[in-house]
C-alpha cells in the first residue's frame, strides 16, 4: 500500500535529547541524595515514560507510589527549566520533514515523553514544519508499546494502518508500530543499536534521514 503518512517517535528519532534528559535526571537524584549515572546509561533508561525512568535510576526498588510521584514532580520541575540546553534535531531531520511535507504526506509524533514536554519540543524545534498531530504520554492512555496511541493517530489522520510508516529508534517503537499493523522503520542514529531494531522486526533499518524519504515517497 502506498505511504500516505508517517508517525515519528521523538527522543532519539527526531531529536537528540539525551544530554538534557540525563542532566535533569541526575539533578533529581542529587536533590534526593542518590548517586548519579553516566549520561550514556540513559540511552537504556529512557523511552518508556517518566515513571519507568525514575524507577530505573533510583536505588530503591521498593519506593512507594507517593515517593515515585515526588521524584517525578521534581524531575518535571527541573526539566521544565532545562529541557532545551543542548537538545537539537539530528542532522538531516529538518530537511527530511520538509521533503515529506512537500510530497503531501501527513506527519505525526507519538512519544512516551509527557504530553506537555512533547508539544513544547515539537513547537520549539520544528516551528516551520507541519506535524498535524502530536501526542505524548497522557493520563489514562496506555503508553507505547501499547498501540493505542498509534491507532488514535491513524484515526485522526484518516488513514489505514497499512498506509502509515512508523519511525523510531528502540524496541518499544518497533513493537508499537508492528502491533498496530504499520510498517516500521528503525533509525540507527538514535539511542539504541541496530541489533535491537533487528531483533524486534523492523521492516527497514536506515542510517540517514534521507533513507526515510526514499521509503516513504
Amino acid at each position: 500500500m502506498k505511504c500516505k503518512g508517517l508517525i515519528f517517535d521523538l527522543d532519539g528519532t527526531l531529536l537528540d535529547t539525551l544530554g538534557d534528559l540525563a542532566d535533569a535526571a541526575n539533578s533529581t537524584l542529587r536533590y534526593f541524595g542518590f548517586p548519579e549515572h553516566p549520561v550514556d546509561a540513559y540511552r537504556y533508561f529512557v523511552g518508556e515514560g517518566l515513571k519507568i525512568l525514575i524507577q530505573r535510576i533510583i536505588p530503591d526498588p521498593s519506593a512507594s507510589e507517593e515517593q515515585l510521584a515526588e521524584y517525578m514532580k521534581k524531575f518535571a520541575e527541573i526539566y521544565r527549566r532545562t529541557w532545551n540546553v543542548c537538545s537539537a534535531p539530528y542532522n538531516g531531520i529538518p530537511e527530511m520533514i520538509s521533503s515529506l511535507s512537500a510530497a503531501g504526506l501527513q506527519l505525526a509524533v507519538l512519544s512516551n515523553k509527557p504530553h506537555e514536554f512533547t508539544e513544547i519540543c515539537v513547537k520549539t524545534f520544528f516551528p516551520e514544519h507541519s506535524f498535524e498531530f502530536v501526542l505524548g504520554q497522557r493520563e489514562g492512555v496506555p503508553k507505547k508499546p501499547d498501540p493505542a496511541g498509534a491507532f488514535e493517530l491513524a484515526e485522526k489522520m484518516g488513514l489505514g494502518v497499512d498506509e502509515i510508516l512508523y519511525v523510531g529508534d528502540t524496541a518499544t517503537d518497533m513493537k508499537t508500530g508492528n502491533s498496530a499493523g504499520m510498517r516500521t522503520i528503525g533509525v540507527e542514529w538514535g539511542f539504541r543499536e541496530r541489533a535491537e531494531l533487528e531483533a524486534n522486526n523492523a521492516w527497514r533499518i536506515v542510517s540517514t534521514p534521507e533513507e526515510v524519504v526514499s521509503y516513504a515517497i
